[in-house]
């Protein structure tokens, strides 16, 4: 069944002042459900004492003071999968309610939670970032799916799958690549794991799946079947 994707049983009204456009698109199987992706940055500290706050000029040099670590990127930057992604991938997945779904770097727990609320399936939503297991666990809250789910403060690639029997996945190749043993050998037969727009290295996929989604991108979406 098609219905609109207006944004709102997910996450709520998003902090005064915030004027982001929010889109509505028609998918398959999808409740109406609210997405917020918080692209706000913490303000620059300011020194005691009355001092001015930093200049550009000495913020600029204490990030080229800071270790090479300390100035990386997170491994797999949080992207939001949008909706009709979210339903493609379940669809791929074949979810049902016997599931047990596994959102491996799950971000704001979209993914976790619209399975839950449509299928009835249990599953957990892994995250490196606390504040993203925050907000997906508010956001289950919203839905009214804590009861069916659950969100940790994890690494992935430390993450114990094995009562999984589906695994969800958006991450980047490198990422993926180093999954590819705990997921074959902690998985049961009959397990299935889908990525969205990343393969993994030379696993030959057992279904693809190609399209332009609602925002006009072309996606691919990968299955592997556990034997």
């Amino acid at each position: 069944m098609a219905v609109t994707l207006g944004i709102s049983d997910i996450c709520g009204p998003s902090e005064a002042g915030d004027e982001r456009a929010v889109d509505t698109v028609e998918v398959h199987d999808l409740e109406s459900i609210r997405y917020r992706d918080d692209g706000t940055a913490p303000p620059m500290p300011a020194s005691g004492g009355g001092a001015s706050k930093m200049r550009p000029m000495g913020a600029a040099l204490l990030l080229l003071s800071m270790p090479l670590w300390a100035q990386a990127p997170p491994r797999a930057p949080f992207v939001a999968t949008p909706p009709d992604v979210v339903s493609r991938m379940l669809m791929l997945a074949d979810v049902g309610p016997q599931d047990v779904l596994y959102d491996l770097g799950c971000g704001d727990g979209r993914i976790v939670i619209a399975a839950a609320q449509i299928f009835g399936t249990r599953g957990v939503g892994v995250d490196i970032d606390p504040l993203r297991v925050e907000e997906a666990q508010a956001n289950a809250k919203r839905a009214g799916v804590e009861h069916l789910v659950t969100f940790r403060v994890q690494d992935a690639l430390e993450t114990d799958v094995s009562d999984a029997t589906v695994v969800t996945l958006y991450l980047v190749s490198a990422l993926n690549v180093k999954l590819r043993p705990r997921l074959t050998a902690m998985l049961r037969p009959g397990a299935r794991v889908v990525s969205h727009n990343f393969a993994i290295g030379d696993w030959e996929p057992d279904a693809v799946d190609v399209f332009i989604s609602a925002d006009g991108l072309s996606r691919t979406l990968y299955r592997w079947n556990i034997r």
